[in-house]
């Protein structure tokens, strides 16, 4: 790995959910464009070469913490995809103390106010998009998911490589 390559974090989210919107990723996004697993992001583009004080700042923070509890609300139109909405406020106020932490690294997108989602489709036609949210809404139903910790991971240019797994509620290890 290039100490340059950016780091995403993501949410740990329970064996159900992940099942669930893997699934649909696999279903649903473009397979020449699927490289990843299905995912939450909370920061797209940390710094490589800071993945120490990284690491440290998300054990100190993961352990404090219990699993979250949260739910799948609502289906999201993206224009050219489609996107399910996770409604929790708990993930949005630890992004929201992670931003402060991270502060001084972050990029202009990671900046802005998280709306947690996870997207099974993407870059494909608008109308192929519409056919697939109409067809998704009409059997919607909300659900919970629990949040049992972070997953940081490095950035490869299409597919990632994970570097790290923070399980809420665990000490770190020594």
């Amino acid at each position: 790995m290039a100490d340059d390559d950016p780091l995403i974090l993501t949410a740990w989210l329970d064996d159900t959910s992940f099942e669930f919107f893997q699934t649909m990723r696999q279903r649903h996004f473009p397979p020449a464009r699927n490289h990843i697993p299905a995912h939450l992001t909370l920061f797209h583009h940390l710094p490589g070469d800071g993945i120490g004080w990284i690491t440290q700042e998300l054990q100190k923070v993961a352990r404090e913490l219990a699993p979250v509890e949260g739910q799948v609300a609502r289906l999201r139109f993206l224009g050219r995809g489609v996107a399910y909405d996770i409604d929790c406020p708990a993930i949005e106020r630890l992004r929201d103390d992670l931003s402060a932490t991270f502060s001084q690294v972050l990029t202009p997108q990671d900046r802005q106010r998280i709306r947690p989602h996870v997207t099974i489709q993407n870059k494909v036609a608008s109308a192929e998009a519409r056919a697939l949210f109409d067809g998704l809404s009409a059997e919607f139903r909300p659900f919970p998911l629990t949040i049992r910790g972070l997953l940081l991971w490095n950035y490869r240019g299409g597919p990632w490589d994970e570097a790290g797994r923070f399980p809420f509620g665990v000490p770190a290890q020594a």
